[in-house]
């Protein structure tokens, strides 16, 4: 699996930082190595964000209830974690990627891709990987895996068979026998709904995929059935898109008449805040810089941005909006227009707040959002962002009445 590929063929590595936030911890506190360790809220209702892999044998993973794992896990010690320590050493590991590779696809705080096509006629692409994967474990501290290949889908699923500190490649031609004998749980966008699925049709490994034909897993799953097929077959000729943190969403509301009403001001926020919030779940995104954005009625426009941990909750971002806010809003003059921006976005899936999340509070985001995939993205508002039930249309609510969130302590 090791001979060098012809300079033709594609090269994309995927790297990712082996059990990432323990791996800080243990860099701060070289105590923690070796020992048992549970990350994420540190109450009974609160949920794993991150655990070692001497929990991961007694059956421990990330989001299952805080609660559960102790129990699986007696032994194993509970840490809060520190979102400003891991974003810094992430940033580290991302400025050493992107300084040694020509496109670098940054998914998410602790995983990167790059497209290394061509390089063979000048390094080597396998000796370079390795030697990019030594320079972040000498510079950061940090252990770090890869998997080298043809295409992202194969690369990604190699890194995880390399894991730890583990390096795997594939060459081009070889991608089929290496995902044969695998579970199809291997296989990115395979989630928990789909593995079920699968395995009622008695389909658990990737070579059973491979010799159905494409047209039955159409019928069972539809377009995203194709999709898998595809990539149980290793063909995936999606590229990889340049990381660029200024990358944002972002949305603001100009009034047919200016305005001093400071509540009226604040609720618009809020319902900003909180539709954004739901834009970037259901995109699969998280966010770590916020900015707030006034114009005043003779035009003078002011904003202010601050950095968060990562996060996509509205109990975390509405607060934070609100204090922006208030330490901009110091005119006391009327006011043309506001608006919001998340930006520095990355991949994130449903993990809301790495570090205070409740099994609960992730239940009830969940339902809300569930209820606005359904009825609209207004359908659920918080009712204190009820001035801003017309942003961006006329009738949001299709002349329907908007199911309130009664105001709670932001």
């Amino acid at each position: 699996m090791k001979h060098e590929t012809t300079s033709s063929a594609r090269a994309i590595l995927h790297l990712d930082l082996d059990t990432f936030f323990v791996s800080v911890e243990r860099l701060m506190d070289r105590r923690l190595t070796g020992k048992p360790i549970l990350i994420g809220g540190t109450g009974d209702r609160g949920v794993v964000a991150a655990c070692s892999y001497e929990t991961r044998e007694f059956g421990v993973h990330s989001g299952m209830p805080m609660r559960q794992a102790r129990h699986m896990c007696p032994e194993a010690l509970v840490i809060r974690g520190n979102s400003s320590n891991y974003m810094k050493h992430s940033t580290m590991v991302t400025d050493i990627v992107r300084e040694a590779v020509p496109v670098c696809e940054k998914t998410s705080i602790d995983e990167f891709y790059a497209d290394l096509s061509g390089m063979d006629r000048f390094f080597g692409c396998w000796q370079f990987s390795r030697e990019l994967r030594e320079t972040v474990v000498r510079e950061t501290g940090l252990p770090i895996s890869f998997g080298l290949s043809t295409s992202k889908t194969v690369s990604k699923v190699a890194t995880g068979e390399a894991k730890p500190s583990g390096t795997l490649r594939i060459d081009g031609g070889l991608e089929m026998p290496f995902l044969a004998p695998l579970s199809v749980r291997k296989i990115p966008q395979v989630g928990t709904q789909t593995y079920q699925t699968l395995r009622n049709l008695g389909v658990r490994r990737i070579q059973t995929i491979q010799e159905m034909p494409v047209e039955l897993m159409e019928q069972v799953l539809g377009q995203n059935g194709s999709a898998i097929w595809r990539k149980a077959h290793g063909i995936d000729p999606s590229p990889v898109i340049a990381f660029n943190e200024r990358k944002s969403i972002s949305t603001e509301r100009t009034f047919s008449k200016d305005t001093t009403d400071i509540e009226k001001l604040r609720g618009i926020l809020i319902a900003m805040a909180e539709n954004l919030a739901y834009q970037l779940r259901r995109g699969h995104k998280l966010t770590a810089c916020i900015a707030v954005k006034i114009r005043y009625a003779d035009f003078d426009t002011r904003s202010l941005q601050a950095r968060i941990p990562y996060t996509t909750a509205d109990h975390i971002l509405i607060p934070k909006i609100k204090a922006l806010f208030d330490q901009l809003y110091d005119r006391r003059v009327r006011v043309r227009l506001i608006g919001i921006r998340y930006s520095h976005l990355v991949e994130g899936g449903c993990q809301m707040d790495l570090f205070d999340d409740t099994d609960e509070r992730i239940h009830l985001y969940r339902a809300l959002d569930r209820i606005r995939n359904q009825y609209g993205d207004r359908s659920v508002v918080n009712a204190a962002g009820l001035e801003a039930r017309t942003i961006g249309r006329p009738n949001p609510f299709n002349g329907e009445a908007p199911l309130l969130l009664a105001n709670r302590r932001q």
